[in-house]
C-alpha cells in the first residue's frame, strides 16, 4: 500500500475527506433585499405578489440579455429595468429617472412620461419577453416582437417588476418558455459577484 494512499484514509477516518467543497453557483432572481416592503416574493426568488416593487440580484451586465415574465394574475403591474436608486415602495413605477417600464395598460413610461404603446396588451397566462442590449429594451409577447422599442437607459440597471390591486407575475431567468432572440441569453452574473 503506497503512503498516499495510507494518509488519504487516515485523513477520512479523521472526518476529514481532503476534499474541498464546492461553492454553489448563485443564481438570478428577486432581491429580497431590494424589494418593497408590502411585497411577498415566493417560488424560490421567482413569484412576486403583494404591493411595491423588487429588482432582479444582478445587474445586466453583458451586451445582450433576456429574460421573460409570466402574467398569472391581473391586476396593476409593470416590468422593465430600474437603477438601486428606484424607490421600490412607490407604485407604479416609471415616475422616477431611475426606472423605465411598460405597465398593466401597455404604456412605457419613464421619468412620468409617456415613451410608447405596447400594440398589444397582456392577459392571464402571456408571456412577455424582454430584451435590452444596452440601447433599446424590446418586448415580446408569447415569443413574438411587439416592435416598441425602449431606449435612453443609463447607468447600471437591473430588471425590475412591480405589483398591486392582486396582480401575481412569475419571472424567468433562465429554462425560459420562448427561445431568445438570436444573439440574446439570460443574465449572466459578473465574475466579480462570485
Amino acid at each position: 500500500m503506497s503512503l498516499t494512499r495510507c494518509l488519504c484514509c487516515l485523513r477520512m477516518l479523521n472526518g476529514n475527506s481532503g476534499h474541498i467543497p464546492l461553492k454553489e453557483i448563485p443564481t438570478v432572481q428577486l432581491d429580497t433585499n431590494h424589494m418593497g416592503n408590502d411585497v411577498v416574493i415566493v417560488k424560490s426568488g421567482k413569484r412576486i405578489c403583494g404591493t411595491g416593487a423588487a429588482l432582479s440580484n444582478a445587474p445586466i451586465a453583458q451586451d445582450k440579455a433576456y429574460f421573460e415574465v409570466k402574467l398569472q394574475s391581473t391586476g396593476v403591474w409593470g416590468v422593465g429595468l430600474a437603477t438601486k436608486r428606484c424607490n421600490v415602495n412607490a407604485v407604479p413605477l416609471g415616475q422616477d429617472s431611475d426606472s423605465w417600464v411598460v405597465n398593466h395598460d401597455a404604456v412605457m413610461y419613464h421619468n412620468k412620461e409617456q415613451k410608447g404603446t405596447m400594440s398589444q396588451s397582456l392577459n392571464e397566462g402571456d408571456i412577455l419577453g424582454v430584451t435590452y442590449d444596452h440601447v433599446h429594451l424590446n418586448f415580446y409577447l408569447n415569443g413574438q416582437p411587439l416592435n416598441c422599442p425602449f431606449s435612453g437607459m443609463k447607468g447600471t440597471v437591473f430588471p425590475v417588476f412591480y405589483v398591486d390591486e392582486g396582480a401575481v407575475l412569475d419571472v424567468q431567468f433562465d429554462h425560459f418558455y420562448h427561445q431568445p432572440p438570436d444573439g440574446f441569453d439570460s443574465i449572466m452574473i459578473e465574475q466579480s459577484l462570485l
